[in-house]
């Protein structure tokens, strides 16, 4: 059950479609999904599937991986 990973809720896991696909692609394209569907999705909810991929809290991911992160975010066209 997506619940019981780091990070995941009812809400986003509502949203995805299972843990194997979100590990298969990885936090990077289930965001851009996610984001397609509801354009407001934060840096944050990027980090929670990362954390969730790793099997970690997002709070704990490495410095060098939340800067990639946020590149990738960054560079998302807005709104």
């Amino acid at each position: 059950e997506l619940t019981k990973l780091p990070n995941i809720g009812p809400e986003l896991a509502r949203l995805l479609n299972g843990f194997e696909e979100l590990k298969a692609l990885g936090a990077e394209i289930t965001f851009l999904r996610l984001k397609a569907r509801n354009p407001d999705s934060c840096f944050h909810k990027l980090t929670a599937l990362e954390g969730a991929v790793q099997g970690v809290c997002k709070t704990q991911l490495t410095t060098e991986r939340r800067a990639q992160l946020r590149e990738f975010f960054d560079g998302l066209p807005k709104k």
